[in-house]
């Protein structure tokens, strides 16, 4: 089971930083205690440094990454804000297959709405879904 850890890195910044991405840790940690064979892609594991790469790098990683987002099973977003990276991670995966779960408080926003199989307020709420196995009844799709 390939997993794709999509969420917002710089948001709608002005400059190079990066809002903090503990979230990534906590839905990693909530895959692998259910899931622990599972093979997770997390973008800011793989790049912890490209908000400050050279444009020549840059502009791959950025392309290679929504690619690797269209090689998963099932891609999990962390949207607390509108993220253009991540709409476009969330589309390459919806656009190949892959099923997708959202935590996000934009309901109505419409990469949200119909990108996602399944949208969590919360990332409590994402936590306690996977401890409760429903993490793996929606991949074997019984939920």
């Amino acid at each position: 089971m390939r997993i794709f850890i999509a969420g917002i890195m710089q948001g709608s910044r002005l400059d190079n930083g990066v809002d903090d991405q503990g979230y990534r840790q906590r839905i990693a940690s909530a895959i692998r205690a259910r899931m622990p064979d599972a093979d997770i892609i997390d973008p800011w594991a793989l790049h912890p440094d490209s908000p400050a790469y050279a444009d020549d790098l840059a502009g791959p990683v950025f392309m290679s990454l929504n690619d690797a987002a269209a090689t998963a099973d099932v891609l999990v977003a962390f949207v607390p804000q509108a993220s253009m990276g991540t709409a476009i991670e969330m589309w390459q995966a919806f656009k190949a297959g892959a099923r997708v779960l959202t935590i996000s408080p934009l309901t109505e926003n419409w990469v949200v709405k119909f990108l996602s199989d399944r949208v969590f307020a919360t990332l409590d709420e994402f936590e306690q879904f996977t401890a409760q196995g429903g993490l793996e009844a929606f991949v074997s799709g019984s939920s």
